[in-house]
């Protein structure tokens, strides 16, 4: 039986700064542009220089390991909705749906910043005691 159970949320929050960005980059090897040169991205449809999106999925991660348990990530389905810019904060809830059996929990997964959505999804856990 899983340690975390349906309706158990948690939450993460992390501002994005343009050395956040920078440090993703330089931890990734994601050189892409559009995340790295302010004038280069303003000539996108971003108009302007933007997070990796697995940056904002990393602060989903972050919420994931506040659920009750030992949490291990085993998929997570995600959309990204909307960008993310330096000096904007993000934040991820995650609440569990339902055990699926084996220690296993479905798990909706959102991240918004001040202004919008950026993310959204289901992510697949296990919830197990710490031994």
């Amino acid at each position: 039986m899983p340690v975390a159970t349906p309706n158990d949320t948690a939450e993460a929050t992390l501002t994005v700064t343009e050395d956040t960005i920078d440090a993703y980059a330089d931890l990734t090897g994601d050189d892409n542009p559009i995340h790295r040169d302010e004038a280069y991205a303003a000539e996108t449809f971003f108009g302007g220089r933007v997070a990796h999106g697995m940056l904002s999925a990393g602060v989903v991660s972050a919420a994931l390991a506040d659920l009750p348990g030992d949490i291990v990530y085993l998929s997570q389905d995600v959309d990204f909705e909307n960008p993310v810019r330096p000096g904007q904060t993000v934040t991820a809830t995650v609440t569990v749906e339902e055990e699926l059996g084996d220690d296993r929990l479905r798990v909706e997964t959102v991240a918004e910043t001040e202004d919008e959505r950026v993310l959204s999804g289901e992510a697949v856990v296990l919830s197990l005691p710490h031994e």
